[in-house]
């Protein structure tokens, strides 16, 4: 059974960090392509980044949060990392990571795996 877990979420004051985790189980975590997407009360689920399995240099990221936020990965422990900083109040949402076998997406559609999502609440 495949499972994705966040946590790190919480609340935060404009330009405050958060660092993101999602600790994955039941798949082999290092063949698969890990997506960070939120989704805004009343907005629909919107990508914001994506890291390739094959080499953890290889990422993309939404236009919104490019120079603010970093995913990254350590296969090791089966865990992708947002490293989100310079936050704002644009920035509150729920947050969910997601796996796909392939290539990397900006399409929520075309992730498999979902986590429950974490809540970040970002104050001005």
């Amino acid at each position: 059974q495949v499972q994705l877990v966040e946590s790190g979420g919480g609340l935060v004051q404009a330009g405050g960090s958060l660092r993101l985790s999602c600790a994955a189980s039941g798949l082999t975590f290092g063949s698969y392509t890990m997506g960070w997407f939120r989704q805004a009360p009343g907005k629909e689920r919107e990508f914001v980044a994506t890291i390739h399995w094959s080499a953890s240099i290889t990422t993309l990221y939404a236009d919104s949060v490019k120079g603010r936020f970093t995913i990254s990965r350590d296969n090791a422990k089966k865990t992708v990392y947002l490293q989100m900083g310079s936050l704002k109040p644009e920035d509150t949402a729920d947050y969910y990571c997601a796996a796909r076998a392939g290539a990397r997406s900006v399409v929520a559609a075309e992730y498999l795996y979902w986590g429950q999502g974490t809540q970040v609440t970002v104050s001005s």
